[in-house]
């Protein structure tokens, strides 16, 4: 009673003094600060300015360039001949938590709302290893292998490890969010970026994108799978205008990410660059709020490529929560269209309120205490394993792998010495290391031809330092010529017990791939490659290539020179240690292929079309193959590929055996059971591949497509695994576009079960008695023009 009597004298003599008013002015001025439950008071606190700097990032510091004098802060950045626009002070004037990574948030102090900050890539973490020139203290991150590689693995518990690894990184150097993983489908083999993408089929793309992003995940920070949609190349991607069937987006372009929200609900989506039949997909409300965030589910937010799209007030209506990198031009643009009336403030509250929902998640709101001291020993053995399962033997005669009875081997190539741990651009990585293939040969224990060996080093030295300096981001330098070994073959196959000749080629983002010198071995390769099979062979010597690719290239009219050829894809940092593991026997190689391999360019069903038209400078690019991408063209137009999809050799052999049906009638779901056995001497690793067969009643439908898989444990030579698949109706649905539906047309449908997509070992068959309308959806992306797409 005293305390209350002594506070109530003091307030009515303050109030006597004439300081009543001072009291509630303080207290009014108490504000809210943001916490895990109070998004929607934060909301109703912050102003209009406000929030049209949370949805709208810090700008771009780009690495390596002194900030833009005052006078100039408005002024386009030019970066080699590339104009990006003006960026915000802010990205200068506020010190980085994280130098190197691509962007940031803006905080409001105000009301407790950090800044969060995003980073590349889909590899491994791109940050600045140095700081401030002091080496005695660094940040480098590992290299992980490439999508394409990990898919090659079909192995979602291993991808998922590797997510759990990367994910360590993030957090403990700092990063809120992961400006990864991609998904685009593989539409054409010269997409620069398919080394960042996972397959040509959208159940790989998808599970493969899931297992990783819960992985990341799991680590308490997020992820931004990308790039949200049809962003199939890099020819012009800023304004390509993609045209596109609205089932072959369904059933081909959307798939991949609507597995990956409903599996994983990563916390952020990036729109695309290009446009989808005439819009920007930054300001396409049906990509990003009906498709996405009504049909799907997603409770994320979606952002921005950098420097994507063209309208920030479109964007937001479209549902595009944040712009990324940002400008004070798009703030203020925002500002205005809510003031004029053209911009609804509940619509830019929503697009608030999801960017809230995922900071109140992020290590900057918790404060996460970071380390900047991740585990990269431990990682870089994950990247090892995981690189090792994901490479796919193509081609084994009479056992040329593994080097069991080489003991000294001639290691040819320049790329066996300057291995591609991983593709350029934001996919890059600024690693500690890369181990080379003759440095990992040497760590198993395998004797170098020296002289050979101390060539290409003398060689690719001198070469490198003839090479120009790259004139910015999207610029790298030429392929170094292989080096002339004419003169020195013959001595090398005396020498040594058996020879490797790697085939490097690397691509990234700002440019597509070349048929020449690129899809297409160069001459002086394919010199290299017979002169040196010639000098072996005479000997009664093997030749092994190795094919150190981010993505597909043309084999067939070399493939007859060798005995064998090892995909090892672009490994990461431990590239050269894994490929040695195979090559050893370490490791009996599983992987399989997530995309098909052509016997020629022609045969590919987008040949016609890519990368749009007109040639010199497309402008748009019309999807004439429709749903008819990968094997599901080569299969059911009869054209025989190079390698099939989900084609890939092991050291040992297997048995399918005893496919059995749950029912020979279809009502709610279906399981299917198989058993496979290892008949070899080895112990190794099969993928079951089942592909489902529907009846075509009023819809040109594929051959066959992937429904499920799935990767059996280690089996030792006579062990057997049987593996179960469940069987659903959305798995028998293709998409009706008159009927605004996927339906289950009524028939026989037909399972295959194998090793690839066209090694098939044990079929079965179920009937559906009527037709099942599994989802009906919103009329979204219908095309301006009329598409003269492929049946078949």
């Amino acid at each position: 009673m005293r305390t209350s009597y002594k506070l109530s004298l003091a307030l009515m003599l303050s109030c006597a003094a004439g300081n009543f008013h001072t009291i509630v002015q303080a207290q009014s001025k108490q504000v809210p600060q943001l916490r895990a439950n109070n998004v929607k008071q934060i909301i109703a606190a912050m102003t209009l300015e406000e929030k049209s700097k949370l949805v709208v990032g810090m700008g771009f510091k780009m690495p390596g360039m002194p900030p833009p004098s005052k006078d100039k802060m408005n002024e386009p950045i030019d970066i080699g001949g590339f104009k990006l626009p003006p960026s915000d002070p802010d990205a200068y004037n506020i010190p980085e938590k994280v130098p190197g990574a691509a962007g940031r948030t803006h905080g409001i102090p105000r009301l407790g709302i950090p800044s969060m900050t995003v980073s590349d890539g889909p590899a491994g973490l791109r940050i600045e290893p140095i700081r401030n020139g002091d080496k005695s203290k660094t940040y480098y991150a590992t290299a992980f292998p490439v999508a394409t590689l990990l898919a090659s693995s079909w192995d979602t518990e291993l991808v998922n490890r590797v997510g759990i690894a990367f994910g360590n990184e993030v957090r403990e150097y700092g990063v809120d969010i992961l400006l990864a993983p991609g998904l685009n489908i593989h539409r054409n083999p010269l997409g620069g970026r398919n080394f960042e993408y996972y397959s040509e089929d959208p159940l790989i793309a998808g599970s493969m994108t899931a297992a990783i992003v819960n992985g990341v995940e799991s680590n308490g920070v997020g992820t931004s799978i990308k790039h949200y949609a049809a962003n199939n190349q890099e020819t012009n991607r800023n304004s390509i205008n993609t045209i596109v069937s609205e089932r072959a987006m369904r059933e081909l372009y959307l798939r991949g990410f609507e597995i990956a929200v409903k599996k994983a609900q990563p916390w952020t989506v990036m729109s695309s660059y290009n446009k989808i039949n005439g819009t920007f997909t930054s300001q396409r409300h049906d990509l990003l709020t009906t498709i996405l965030k009504k049909e799907w589910g997603f409770k994320g937010f979606v952002m921005t490529d950098w420097f994507g799209g063209a309208d920030p007030v479109a964007q937001m209506k479209a549902g595009n929560d944040l712009i990324m990198p940002g400008s004070p031009s798009q703030s203020a643009a925002i500002v205005t269209a809510v003031k004029n009336g053209t911009l609804d403030i509940n619509q830019l509250n929503a697009n608030v309120e999801r960017i809230l929902n995922i900071i109140i998640k992020s290590p900057s709101f918790t404060k996460y205490k970071y380390s900047d001291k991740p585990d990269l020993a431990g990682h870089a053995k994950v990247a090892r394993e995981a690189a090792a399962q994901g490479m796919v033997l193509l081609k084994n005669d009479d056992h040329a792998l593994p080097l069991k009875g080489a003991k000294r081997i001639a290691v040819f190539g320049n790329t066996s010495y300057d291995i591609i741990a991983g593709g350029t651009g934001s996919g890059d990585v600024n690693k500690a290391y890369t181990i080379s293939l003759m440095q990992g040969l040497a760590n198993a224990g395998y004797k170098l031809q020296e002289k050979l060996s101390k060539s290409y080093t003398t060689y690719l030295a001198e070469m490198k330092l003839k090479q120009p300096k790259p004139k910015n981001f999207f610029d790298h330098p030429a392929p170094i010529p292989e080096m002339d070994v004419t003169g020195i073959v013959a001595d090398e196959a005396n020498g040594a017990d058996a020879a490797l000749i790697t085939i490097g080629r690397n691509a990234g983002e700002g440019a597509d791939r070349k048929l020449e010198n690129d899809f297409y071995l160069s001459d002086a390769e394919k010199a290299m490659i017979k002169t040196i099979a010639s000098a072996f062979h005479a000997k009664g010597k093997k030749v092994t290539v190795v094919l150190n690719i981010g993505g597909v290239i043309e084999v067939a009219s070399w493939r007859d020179e060798v005995d064998g050829i090892l995909l090892a894809w672009q490994p990461g940092l431990e590239a050269g240690n894994a490929i040695a593991d195979v090559l050893s026997g370490k490791v009996n190689p599983s992987g399989k292929l997530a995309t098909t391999f052509p016997v020629d360019y022609k045969d590919v069903p987008s040949a016609n079309n890519f990368p749009g038209t007109p040639a010199d400078k497309p402008e748009q690019v019309v999807y004439e193959e429709g749903i008819y991408v990968g094997y599901r063209y080569y299969d059911a137009a009869k054209v025989k590929p190079a390698y099939e999809f989900g084609y890939g050799l092991s050291y040992t052999n297997f048995k399918f055996s005893g496919l059995k049906l749950s029912s020979a009638n279809f009502t709610n779901s279906i399981t299917a059971t198989v058993t496979v056995k290892n008949t070899g001497n080895v112990a190794g690793k099969e993928v079951v591949e089942l592909y489902l067969a529907a009846p075509k009643k009023d819809l040109d439908k594929p051959e066959d497509e992937l429904k499920a898989f799935g990767k059996t444990r280690l089996l030792a030579p006579g062990q057997s695994q049987t593996l179960s698949f469940v069987i659903k109706a959305a798995d028998l649905a293709s998409f009706y576009t008159d009927r605004q539906a996927w339906i289950a047309d009524e028939g026989k449908y037909e399972v295959k079960v194998g090793s690839s997509s066209r090694m098939i070992e044990e079929k079965a068959s179920f009937k559906l008695a009527k037709d099942i309308t599994v989802e009906k959806v919103n009329k979204a992306l219908m095309p301006e023009q009329t598409i003269k797409e492929l049946k078949l």
